[in-house]
């Protein structure tokens, strides 16, 4: 499954803030900075919180629950570097916004 999902579109998104999507069988939050777009594992491994409905600051998410932060380029729990959560390819064509499964 290497096709990517449309999510949206570029103006559905407000820079800094998360949109969480199912994409595959699995939520995924979808971050813009900027031009740049990230997207990550939505579910905090600790609890389940939602991570897209957290506090972007620079390149991390807080989680809205317990304040566990992780990095939306790659998913890496900043306060312990060997936990992580799946990070997805994200393009925009057409103004639209897609995150590509992961196999």
């Amino acid at each position: 499954m290497s096709d990517f999902k449309v999510v949206g579109k570029v103006s559905d998104f407000e820079d800094n803030q998360g949109q969480a999507f199912e994409v595959a069988g699995r939520m995924v939050a979808v971050f813009r900075k900027g031009d740049e777009w990230y997207a990550i594992d939505d579910l905090c491994p600790h609890m389940g919180a939602s991570l897209a409905e957290g506090h972007v600051e620079e390149n991390s998410v807080t989680c809205p629950w317990h304040a566990w932060r992780f990095c939306i380029k790659d998913g890496t729990w900043e306060d312990n570097p060997s936990i992580k959560v799946d990070s997805f390819e994200v393009k925009v064509e057409d103004d639209h916004v897609m995150v590509k499964p992961i196999e």
